[in-house]
């Protein structure tokens, strides 16, 4: 006997169980093999689960209620409007959490031709994209810790001294390459680089820290 045949003989019993081990499996999938992986914070693993079951329990138990998609979106608004006000939660973290409410509704509250199949392929949809999401968000976090540890490096290369400079029309980003031309003619030295430290406009000045390279004297 399929799970399926079970859920079509009629017993409320057996769909809810099979549903609950769906549910349970894809968050266990979401929570403890992704986010606990992926993620720095540890501390919100039980909370995940715990409110991805009672989540599924609130609506699996009022599935008979002809409110399906108003109950879905009322625990959607509830928990945007109270965004567990307690502390302040990471965008990462509030994701995984509209995640994990999100397929515990859907598990809950979906009803498809083939409702193992229909669940388990919303599902694996879902995961897979979690897990899609947070590889390619990691290797772009492991390029630009590359790129800053290589400009670290360049930077230590580099000799430092501090300036005050006169001319604020040229602090604006878009004219960077004025402001390093501008101090290379005015001093003498091909700057490299540019950093604002302080800007006093009552002054009509602004201290900044330019690099440039220099030969070092070996010990």
């Amino acid at each position: 006997m399929t799970p399926e045949s079970l859920i079509s003989a009629g017993d409320p019993l057996w769909e809810a169980l099979l549903r609950l081990a769906i549910n349970t499996t894809a968050l266990f999938i979401i929570i403890r093999l992704i986010y606990n992986r992926y993620s720095v914070k540890k501390g919100n693993l039980f909370s995940f689960f715990l409110m991805g079951t009672i989540i599924f329990m609130v609506c699996i138990l009022l599935k008979d209620v002809k409110l399906q998609m108003g109950i879905a979106l009322g625990l959607f608004a509830v928990f945007s409007i109270i965004r567990y006000r307690t502390r302040n939660m990471a965008i990462k973290d509030m994701s995984y959490l509209f995640t994990v409410i999100g397929i515990s509704a859907i598990n809950a509250l979906l009803d498809f031709p083939h409702p193992v199949r229909g669940t388990i392929l919303v599902n694996l949809t879902i995961i897979i994209t979690v897990f899609i999401l947070e590889l390619s968000f990691r290797k772009q976090a492991k390029k630009s810790k590359k790129k800053e540890h290589k400009k670290d490096k360049e930077d230590i290369s580099l000799i430092r001294y501090q300036v005050l400079y006169d001319k604020l029309g040229l602090l604006n980003p878009d004219k960077m390459n004025l402001l390093i031309n501008d101090i290379s003619s005015r001093t003498g030295i091909k700057i490299e680089k540019i950093r604002i430290r302080k800007i006093d406009l009552v002054k009509g000045n602004a201290e900044l820290d330019v690099f440039y390279r220099g030969n070092i004297s070996e010990p």
